[in-house]
């Protein structure tokens, strides 16, 4: 998970929407209220953190998360760009200084570096529950055994999974694993959901795959 704390509503909306588009989960903030609590909470694997922030500046909110032992991996998103402010930045406990404005697609390939260095395992495999996906061979097990699935197959059960607990509608599967949303149709998807779900399941007691009327589906 990625948590983002930025100030300007517009700007959280674009950059919760390109993260999530490049496979990351993701949860806003307009400010540090919360933050926190959500950071002993949940399992948070980078933050993105303006400075210009209302009640504490972001990088002096950094500063005490890592007084206290917090010490997720920041990247400061910032206006600030003397080189006084990053140095200030880097001292406070940033792990790297982006300044405003910048690019969605280096912003993104900055995450997947540090996210490489810092949690090695992330980017390579993919868990939950029983369910195991080597990215790297790009196989999937099921209770530790191989399950064989289609290329389509495994990148849909990749975004269900990536996007865990969210109802993930008919048009997004096919935008993201089709690739293509208007040459197929719903019936593709519901024929592919179906045929994945006697896959991993096939007595259907584990129930992974949840059908929302009128909606999508959803993994939890």
């Amino acid at each position: 998970m990625i948590v983002i704390i930025e100030d300007e509503e517009d700007l959280l909306e674009l950059l919760e929407y390109n993260l999530q588009k490049a496979g990351f989960e993701t949860v806003g903030f307009l400010s540090t209220k919360n933050v926190e609590k959500l950071l002993k909470e949940e399992k948070v694997d980078l933050m993105i953190v303006d400075r210009n922030l209302p009640n504490i500046e972001g990088s002096e909110f950094v500063k005490n998360l890592r007084e206290v032992g917090i010490n997720i991996p920041t990247i400061f998103a910032t206006a600030k760009d003397k080189d006084e402010d990053i140095e200030e930045g880097f001292e406070r406990g940033g792990d790297d200084y982006l300044t405003k404005p910048y690019n969605i697609k280096e912003l993104i390939l900055r995450i997947k570096a540090i996210l490489k260095r810092t949690n090695p395992t992330s980017l390579e495999t993919i868990e939950h529950k029983d369910i195991l996906l080597d990215n790297k061979s790009r196989k999937v097990y099921v209770n530790k055994k191989e399950i064989d699935l289609t290329k389509l197959e495994f990148e849909l059960l990749k975004t269900l999974i990536e996007n865990k607990n969210n109802v993930l509608n008919r048009e997004y599967l096919l935008t993201h694993v089709w690739k293509d949303e208007t040459f197929f149709q719903d019936k593709t998807v519901n024929v592919a959901v179906n045929r994945l779900k006697k896959k991993i399941d096939p007595d259907g007691s584990k129930e992974y795959i949840k059908s929302v009327w009128g909606v999508g589906y959803s993994i939890s």
